[in-house]
């Protein structure tokens, strides 16, 4: 899949595992380390349904405020919120992460 990134910190963040953004840098360090997998198991795939074979992720399309955003876990109270688009197929192979949030708050 096609991943690229919406924010310039989490790009940052994904590269060298720090960022200055003050949203991103007191991120515990295993959550950038389960950040930079994840991001790599959305790179790996070749489209979005083959996500749902990675039970670890928890996909899921959303509903509600947050309709149109997936949501992958990066573990149990963190979450990558991210766009797919398709190509010309129809075929969701495009993410465009938009970031990471604390689950319930």
């Amino acid at each position: 899949m096609n991943v690229t990134f919406e924010d310039k910190a989490l790009e940052t963040l994904y590269k060298s595992g720090v960022t200055k953004d003050n949203r991103y840098k007191r991120l515990p360090k295993d959550i950038v380390k389960r950040f930079v997998k994840v991001v790599g198991y959305l790179k790996a795939v070749r489209r979005i349904e083959d996500l749902f074979l990675i039970k670890s992720l928890h996909y899921e399309k959303k509903k509600g405020d947050l309709k149109g955003v997936d949501v992958v876990w990066i573990n149990d109270k963190y979450r990558l919120h991210f766009y797919s688009s398709p190509n010309e197929q129809g075929i969701v192979v495009n993410a465009l992460i938009i970031e990471i949030s604390k689950h319930y708050e």
